[in-house]
């Protein structure tokens, strides 16, 4: 009950047009989601797997939002609008946490195990962003909308782009990060400009 009540909190505290909780507990896709996620998760802790499939699945044809049943959800997640939210199994999200339309939090395909981001508290996902591997997304993070992340996000970050890239830290603008993102366009020019320098020097000998 007291997730419940949380979790209607933070659609009210999150959403200007939730107007009262009757309207969010019976119009809101996203709270339907989560609270639909907390009973297919208990039972797969449970091990009633089938069951919790059975729920999940019956969760996300209602609302366009797939939680796998064994992703962890903290208090007070909220998942506005929602359609095409995918949540993978071993994704672990923390308290307070808001997520937009479109949101993968997915793997790579090349781990085994713990697979899929953890999202600390008070972070921010925008639309159609991708984070993808087992890694943490630090408390208070924001993660701009379109942004493929990759590699660990720290506290306070803002990340945008493809890949993701910090461009604030802690309130700050940053430009001289040393981000080590690779920039295929550069890697090509550069190789351009090597085959030239080896031309000309086949051209000066001659």
């Amino acid at each position: 009950m007291g997730n419940f009540q949380t979790d209607l909190q933070a659609v009210l505290r999150h959403d200007p047009a939730a107007r009262n909780k009757l309207e969010v507990a019976l119009t809101y896709s996203g709270f339907h989601a989560v609270v639909l996620h907390r009973l297919a998760h208990f039972f797969y802790v449970h091990r009633y797997k089938l069951l919790a499939r059975i729920i999940s699945q019956i969760s996300r044809f209602f609302t366009g939002i797939e939680i796998h049943p064994g992703a962890k959800l903290g208090k007070g997640v909220f998942i506005d609008h929602g359609a095409g939210v995918v949540i993978g199994e071993t994704a672990e999200i923390g308290n307070n946490v808001v997520i937009y339309q479109g949101v993968t939090l997915g793997g790579t395909g090349k781990d085994k195990g713990k697979r899929h981001p953890t999202i600390e508290d008070n972070v921010m996902i925008s639309a159609g962003a991708k984070v993808l591997g087992p890694f943490t997304v630090g408390k208070g993070a924001k993660i701009g909308a379109g942004s493929v992340v990759l590699r660990e996000v720290p506290p306070n970050a803002t990340v945008v782009g493809i890949p993701g890239k910090i461009v604030r830290l802690n309130g700050e603008r940053v430009d001289d990060l040393d981000q080590n993102l690779p920039d295929p366009i550069m890697d090509e020019l550069n190789k351009i400009n090597e085959r030239l320098d080896e031309i000309y020097a086949k051209i000066n000998k001659k």
